[in-house]
């Protein structure tokens, strides 16, 4: 048998009854704001327990509570009977805590291999086992099904790879509480797979699991037990077998909720000259040759599979990417290619990266500052910043992607994921951009978040805004898409448009895998 840690057989915690955790009336307090509000919950050992809830219903700081890095206010946490100690990640591992956060916190100079066994490493006789390490990462990489170099810097790797990372971490700790904060919001339908059919082994040894997720599919597909949090308080709680996805949206909110569906969109009209034409594109190792066209009002989505180069493109388009070469025309007028993020926004082109919180924001800046930045002259009076003027825009800008304008003076660091997207989805928009490229427009963000957003990003293309959309939920490409471009392996392979008829996922899926039309 193999000697990796997910073949390992499970300890049992004397006493069927005992619960994995037991939350005890836990409440916590963030300066003003009540993020939890005397939580009582408790978990069924060996099973898989979600929480869902909109973003700051206070799933993510529960989540926090349980490994041990959030310290509660009041209240009480037991994990297996043993009172819990708070702000030490060493006494939760030696509880039996596990923690997968959305923050990844990858070494990015340190090689694949190194990041997964990160603070766990074989060693004898204080020298590392190399060879033992890697035998066991090839098996975990087998597992899930994903195909990362175990030499390859962690820095170097997408977004989507430093996810498998982390989970390939959780799942060798040997954690009998394994926890998990959003873990699939990168990951193709091929990982997430992968990801499912890891749990169900450790959920069949023992291994007890809360699973924090928005995408209310996976939740009715992968728990045992739901629990929704709304406002910080516990709004509902059962198990699987008695939700729907219509009662979990209506337990979160309060309310019924319209699920976003495609709304049609008519195409700009045949012969309208391109915004924005982009030749040639190549990133060495990442994309090469691409060539696309967009036009003003035109909402363009690109699809295929995490790795085939989707963002390598926009982040070369944006400037990001000194590396990369290309042509770049901009109404028709052709413009040196950029280097700099700051070439690219000279020619009115704006991107949202995929990763907020490294690429995108300041943390520990206001959301007010954060939104500005992008335009600083445009707030400034007499050479000088004004603070009014950076309050009453910031407060505009916010509320057309449904942030409160109320809370711009919030420092983004204390915001939930999809605040903090919120936010830097209006920063591109400062820049007054006419071409906006969305990398991962609705990561981590709850269903009603994803409403408004999409419906902003539709009224900016209203508006004659053209837009590019990369995500790794391919029902987000197609409901927002006038055309897809699907790439594979850094090049593009295929061209859909819907003005024809709605593509489907499958679609999508056979150009990305190179399936012949009309193959049965």
């Amino acid at each position: 048998m193999s000697d990796t840690t997910l073949d390992r057989p499970r300890k049992t915690v004397a006493g069927a009854e005992r619960a994995a955790f037991r939350a005890t009336q836990v409440t916590k307090r963030f300066g003003g704001t009540l993020a939890l509000d005397q939580i009582e919950l408790e978990a069924e050992q060996g099973k898989i327990h979600a929480l869902v809830g909109e973003n700051g219903a206070g799933k993510s700081t529960f989540l926090g509570v349980l490994a041990g890095r959030v310290v509660p206010s009041e209240g009480e946490v037991e994990i297996f009977g043993q009172p819990h100690v708070f702000g030490s990640p060493r006494e939760a591992r030696r509880l039996g805590i596990g923690a997968i956060y959305q923050e990844l916190t990858i070494v990015p100079r340190l090689s694949a291999v190194a990041n997964v066994f990160l603070g766990q490493p074989y060693a004898k006789r204080g020298l590392l086992s190399e060879r033992r390490m890697r035998e066991e990462f090839l098996e975990l990489r087998d597992r899930f099904d994903v195909s990362i170099d175990p030499d390859t810097p962690a820095g170097a790797l997408s977004t989507a790879d430093q996810q498998m990372l982390e989970i390939m971490r959780g799942a060798r700790s040997g954690a009998e509480l394994l926890l998990f904060d959003e873990p699939t919001t990168s990951l193709a339908p091929p990982e997430r797979e992968g990801l499912f059919q890891v749990m169900e082994q450790l959920r069949e040894q023992g291994t007890t699991m809360v699973f924090v997720s928005h995408n209310l599919e996976e939740v009715l597909h992968i728990a045992d037990t739901i629990t929704v949090f709304r406002d910080g308080k516990l709004s509902a709680t059962g198990p699987r077998t008695e939700w729907t996805k219509a009662s979990m949206v209506r337990s979160m909110v309060g309310h019924e909720v319209t699920e976003y569906r495609r709304v049609e969109r008519a195409a700009p009209a045949p012969g309208t000259p391109p915004l924005l034409n982009a030749k040639g594109v190549t990133l060495p190792g990442a994309c090469e040759a691409i060539s696309l066209e967009l036009k003003a009002g035109e909402i363009l989505g690109i699809g295929g599979l995490v790795g085939a180069g989707r963002s390598s493109l926009l982040r070369s388009i944006a400037g990001v990417e000194p590396m990369s070469r290309g042509e770049l025309f901009v109404e028709g007028r052709q413009v040196p290619w950029p280097r700099r993020p700051r070439h690219a926004i000279k020619h009115g082109i704006a991107f949202v990266p995929e990763d907020r919180k490294s690429q995108g924001l300041v943390l520990g800046m206001r959301a007010a500052d954060n939104i500005v930045m992008s335009n600083m002259g445009e707030v400034m009076r007499g050479g000088v910043l004004s603070e009014r003027k950076i309050a009453a825009t910031s407060r505009e800008i916010a509320a057309e992607f449904g942030y409160s304008a109320d809370r711009v003076g919030t420092t983004v660091r204390n915001l939930s994921g999809g605040n903090q997207q919120k936010v830097l989805l209006g920063k591109a928009r400062f820049c007054n951009p006419r071409v906006l490229m969305v990398d991962e427009p609705t990561r981590g963000i709850d269903i009603g978040a994803k409403d408004e957003i999409m419906g902003t990003l539709r009224k900016l293309a209203d508006e004659g805004v053209g837009i590019i959309v990369v995500s790794s939920d391919l029902e987000e490409v197609i409901q927002i898409s006038n055309r897809i471009l699907v790439m594979a392996h850094g090049h593009l392979v295929d061209e859909l448009d819907q003005s024809a008829g709605p593509v489907a996922v499958s679609d999508i899926l056979n150009s990305a895998f190179g399936v012949e039309k009309n193959a049965s």
